[in-house]
């Protein structure tokens, strides 16, 4: 869990900044964590990680469609834990706190 954490914090400050200059942190942070969220779905689902971006779309999301390019980078992130351990944490709560406090 040690290094899913870490991961997570990479990833996590990377995509710290506000993508729009009309969004606010806990905004950005909060299409961030939806966007886990949505991958994190797809993994428990049995999505094949190939296809993650195109389920992802076919839920129709409600986030900005710029928030879509997070997708191919925290599927893999997501998709190297064990499915056991992506069905019980809670991965975007765990993400908007970490990108809050970046």
């Amino acid at each position: 869990m040690f290094r899913t954490l870490s991961i997570l914090a990479a990833l996590s400050a990377a995509f710290a900044t506000p993508a729009l200059a009309q969004t606010t942190k806990a905004e950005d942070c909060g299409y961030q964590a939806d966007v886990v969220a949505a991958v994190q779905a797809a993994r428990i689902a049995r999505v094949g990680e190939r296809d993650v971006a195109g389920h992802v779309a076919e839920t129709a999301p409600e986030w900005p469609e710029n928030y879509n390019a997070v997708i191919p980078l925290v599927t893999p992130w997501i998709y190297q834990m064990k499915r056991s351990e992506v069905k019980s944490a809670d991965l975007k709560a765990a993400w908007t706190e970490l990108c809050l406090s970046q």
